[in-house]
């Protein structure tokens, strides 16, 4: 099989949005996977990822997933450049192993935020070293992409909020310890009604609906509130400041989603790479062809637009600046992007490719919720055309 290492990751270190400090960080990490995540994903997806998350906390990089260095984080303000690269280094070794850091990121973004120093106290710690799972509960059955369609309640009693409710499409549903949770507390109508809730998991009240498996084995639920009390303090932010407090974690970790599908897109072209090479065909091999060189050169294009995007929006907003526009092109380019260049090299591998636990037919099923999660492809056009609408003629 193809050397996981992508044809042209040191390149993409030389260009200038890297400091020296990104540079060190994924060489090591590259090292660290190549010895660490070989071999094929088991059959118990929750054994695995908890495992993954164990590896990934005691080797120190969940530490870059979590804000505070007070708190067990690596730096006190999430760099989005070193998540990128954190996880594009990932998703080309394991699929799975990328799904549990990100998580941990994510299902804690809102706490690193928006949380007081005893709540970032509290919860931060555990999720930077592996011992805590975390996760991240905003979408219901019939409230995906419309977020204001919320129906989860939380109704203050007392010196407590009970909520009621569903969530699903709950990415470590089952094995996370706690749970932000975003729920309607009506403080004014749509999305500025909606609060959020740092939930342990054996909370009363709380359980585990439904578990959902989908077609790249992740630990995936739908969760039920019914008449669950969480005392008051565990609000994050004021009453009614949820949806914000969700919009800003969702801008940290989106322009990362672009950099776990170039991860996989590169892993791919690698793929792609050592077929044509070694597939001997006609009395010579694949890449003898012109039409294999012409798809492997947009393969590689494909792949090297999407990446200047990605990294263009990673640096940008580590200077402080907005992201919205930027960090959706970046997901669109590199989701779409990269399901191209896999359903590419999975031609290029022709019957095999189609084999189960092939590489190839792995990323192929890994690639496709990408392009859902964290804001489908339309999403992204509608943001995209609505911040154009918006600048000056």
């Amino acid at each position: 099989m193809a050397d996981t290492k992508a044809h042209d990751a040191h390149d993409l270190l030389d260009w200038p949005f890297f400091e020296p400090r990104h540079r060190a960080l994924a060489t090591e990490l590259d090292a660290w996977a190549r010895e660490h995540l070989a071999g094929a994903h088991g059959h118990d997806v929750d054994a695995e990822c908890r495992a993954l998350v164990t590896a990934l906390g005691e080797a120190g990089w969940l530490r870059h997933a979590v804000a505070g260095t007070d708190f067990g984080g690596a730096t006190d303000v999430i760099d989005t450049r070193t998540i990128c690269l954190i996880r594009q280094t990932l998703a080309r070794h394991s699929g799975l192993a990328d799904f549990a850091f990100a998580m941990q990121g994510l299902g804690s973004g809102a706490i690193s935020l928006a949380g007081t120093p005893e709540q970032r106290a509290r919860f931060l710690p555990g999720v930077a070293s592996g011992r805590t799972i975390a996760a991240f509960a905003l979408s219901e059955p019939e409230a995906g992409s419309d977020v204001a369609a919320m129906a989860c309640a939380a109704r203050l009693d007392g010196d407590a909020y009970v909520l009621d409710g569903e969530k699903t499409w709950i990415s470590n549903g089952g094995i996370a310890h706690q749970v932000v949770v975003f729920a309607r507390t009506d403080d004014a109508p749509g999305a500025r009604g909606i609060s959020a809730f740092v939930v342990d998991a054996d909370t009363p009240g709380f359980e585990i609906a439904e578990r959902i498996d989908v077609i790249a084995p992740h630990p995936l639920a739908r969760l039920r509130f019914s008449g669950c009390r969480v005392p008051a303090d565990r609000r994050l932010g004021a009453s009614g400041e949820g949806f914000k407090i969700a919009m800003r974690t969702l801008d940290v970790f989106r322009t990362s989603v672009a950099a776990a599908a170039l991860g996989f897109g590169q892993r791919a072209l690698a793929e792609g790479l050592y077929r044509a090479r070694t597939r001997k065909m006609f009395k010579g091999v694949l890449a003898d062809f012109q039409l294999t060189q012409a798809k492997l050169a947009q393969m590689a294009t494909t792949l090297d637009a999407a990446m200047l995007l990605t990294y263009r929006a990673a640096w940008l907003r580590d200077q402080g600046r907005t992201v919205t526009k930027e960090a959706a092109m970046a997901k669109l380019a590199a989701t779409e992007g990269a399901q191209q260049v896999i359903d590419a090299a999975v031609q290029l591998w022709g019957g095999l490719g189609v084999v189960s636990g092939q590489p190839v037919e792995l990323l192929y099923r890994e690639i496709r919720a990408l392009r859902i999660y964290e804001g489908a492809t339309e999403v992204q056009q509608l943001i995209i055309g609505r911040e154009l609408l918006r600048e000056p003629t």
